[in-house]
């Protein structure tokens, strides 16, 4: 049963007395602004029309003071006096330089006496107007005006004293202030009876209203609130009219999200781990067990420090006051995976915490990539630091005296042109790569027979071979060709798919003893073409095997410097490959040799449209 509510605990006493308590803060705030204000500008107009006239009767009185001897002094003096003083003037007094009174419209009988006034004193001390208030005998306001009369030459040649009745000007403000006052209790009492009809106006609806929640709360939705307009209150009351149908909705509707809520949860890409106020688990998606290799039954119910394996580093209470980003390795000897934790406290409004969420992303690729820029910034940085460093030897050597040597001073220069064209080949190969990793590098498709670029590759290796110099021999390679009898025709680059051949023909050559064979295919399979070249050189280890392709990547560091490599050729064939939508792979066993393998992919001549 609902307890029966006072008169002056109503929602309509309240409104009354709301409505008159904010006319009267609102009239207060007007009317002291109001007054303050007048007061203020009547004051200061006052006060400047005094200052006004008072400069006026300085400027007359300049010349009259510049010639004391005249007949006329006294009377000229008096004559301005008695006009400047008809408004508002209550004493005037005008005094020379000597202190003397020489005028007044006042007592005649001060006239030659000397001036007592302590203004006059401090108005001669600072040379300037002195202003001051101060109460008469009779308790009325008197605003008092020292001025010093000064010559064209700046000579202070006498002084002004007046004192005007100020209490008229507070006696106007007095009356517009008991105006106020009244019109403001007319608009009281009228705000009091506008505020009764609308308050009635206002609960009556809210009454109805509140006898409809109370059925709703106890189970009944039959009954229907009367709308009385198309205002707030009106809306009010429709919407509680459909809430006893929408309840049921409502609830329907939040089961459905629930359900949502575990979808979204099970087919996330990152994983969601949510806790209790202890830390406990209390759910973890299908992505958050991949993961962390758990199963959800056992992870439920145990703290997110173990299954984090955070328990040795952080406790519940610094996840709670952090909230740091976490990188976790849970990597093993056949998987490698890094993760990154953000976690986020579950807080209800009082501040209450009431537990963690913790989501994980898979940052394993991202940190591969990272682990690579900085593998490849150390190299660059590796490569050009030894030619550059052995320049330098060279360049120290022929600046102490060995240019003058005719038989040292050219090979070191030669070795200097070397490492300086070694330093070049490289920065070219790196810029090639940037292009191709910026997708910067165009190719220009053509159909090439790669029967005849092949053949021509090899032509002029045989050509360099043949050519060598007796002082520096070539090993005598022999190159077999195994070709496919049918012309292959194939959509590449030509210059590009040259420069990949080129590359691995060079290291076949390098790395291959004396007399060694080279053998370099060429077939067709059902969709590509494939390209092998094998030497009988020193092999790959099978560890190094997949790093082959790695940007600055070498098997015998030392021989490739010798001979000039970059490590960037094969990185770059393999770039060049792929962008032809191929594949480049190598089988080698150790101080047996090594095959190169390029994989094209390839349409049957027969079925070329353009044929």
């Amino acid at each position: 049963m609902t307890k029966r509510i006072k008169f002056y605990q109503s929602i309509h006493f309240k409104i009354v007395v709301v409505f008159v308590f904010l006319l009267i803060v609102v009239l207060e705030i007007i009317g002291a602004y109001f007054v303050g204000q007048l007061e203020s500008k009547m004051v200061r107009v006052f006060k400047d029309d005094i200052t006004e006239r008072v400069n006026f009767l300085g400027t007359n009185l300049q010349p009259i003071l510049k010639n004391p001897d005249s007949k006329t002094y006294h009377d000229d003096i008096n004559r301005l006096v008695s006009d400047f003083s008809r408004k508002n003037i209550s004493k005037t007094e005008i005094i020379d330089i000597d202190n003397y009174i020489v005028g007044t419209n006042s007592n005649p009988n001060v006239i030659g006496r000397i001036s007592k006034d302590t203004d006059i004193k401090q108005a001669l001390v600072i040379g300037k107007q002195v202003e001051r208030p101060y109460p008469d005998d009779n308790n009325n306001r008197v605003w008092k005006v020292v001025t010093p009369i000064v010559s064209d030459e700046g000579k202070i040649l006498g002084f002004i004293s007046v004192e005007s009745n100020i209490e008229s000007v507070y006696e106007q403000i007095s009356s517009i202030t008991e105006i106020f006052f009244k019109a403001s209790m007319i608009a009281a009492a009228v705000t009091i009876i506008l505020a009764l009809f609308i308050s009635r106006a206002i609960t009556k609806p809210i009454s109805e209203m509140k006898k409809q929640a109370i059925q709703m709360a106890e189970g009944d939705y039959s009954g229907q609130v009367k709308i009385y307009g198309q205002d707030e209150l009106g809306q009010l009351s429709l919407t509680i009219n459909d809430l006893s149908t929408k309840v049921e909705e409502a609830q329907e509707s939040t089961e459905a999200e629930r359900r949502r809520l575990d979808s979204v949860l099970a087919h996330m890409t990152d994983g969601v781990i949510a806790t209790d106020r202890r830390g406990k688990v209390v759910i973890i998606n299908e992505t958050a067990s991949v993961l962390l290799n758990v199963s959800q039954d056992l992870a439920v119910g145990q703290s997110i420090l173990e299954i984090l394996k955070i328990q040795d580093h952080f406790t519940l209470r610094q996840l709670l006051e952090t909230q740091e980003e976490l990188i976790l390795d849970f990597s093993t000897d056949s998987n490698e995976v890094t993760l990154r934790g953000e976690f986020s406290l579950i807080q209800r409004e009082t501040g209450f915490i009431s537990g963690l969420v913790c989501v994980l992303h898979d940052i394993t690729e991202q940190e591969k990539i990272e682990r690579e820029r900085r593998d490849f910034v150390s190299n660059v940085s590796h490569e050009l630091r030894t030619p550059l460093t052995s320049m330098r030897s060279y360049l120290e050597a022929l600046n102490d005296g060995a240019w003058k040597d005719p038989d040292i001073a050219p090979r070191f220069l030669a070795v200097t042109q070397e490492e300086t064209d070694r330093m070049i080949r490289m920065i070219t190969d790196l810029l090639n790569l940037s292009r191709m990793d910026s997708g910067k590098d165009t190719f220009e498709l053509e159909y090439v027979n790669i029967n005849e670029l092949f053949s021509h590759v090899l032509n002029r290796f045989d050509m360099m071979l043949q050519a060598a110099d007796a002082d520096r021999p070539v090993k005598p390679f022999n190159i077999v060709r195994e070709f496919t009898k049918r012309d292959l025709w194939v959509e590449v680059d030509a210059d590009k798919m040259i420069q990949v051949l080129d590359n691995i023909m060079n290291n076949a050559i390098k790395y291959s003893p004396s007399g060694g064979t080279i053998t370099c295919r060429l077939l067709e399979t059902h969709n590509s073409i494939v390209i092998s070249v094998t030497d009988q050189g020193l092999g790959v280890p099978k560890k190094d095997i997949p790093h082959v392709f790695d940007r600055f990547f070498r098997v015998d560091k030392a021989r490739a410097r010798s001979m000039g490599g970059t490590g960037l050729g094969l990185a770059i064939s393999k770039e060049v490959v792929q962008k032809h939508g191929g594949k480049i792979w190598l089988e080698s066993i150790e101080n047996e040799g090594s095959t190169f393998f390029i994989s094209l992919p390839y349409v049957p001549y027969e079925e070329d449209e353009w044929i």
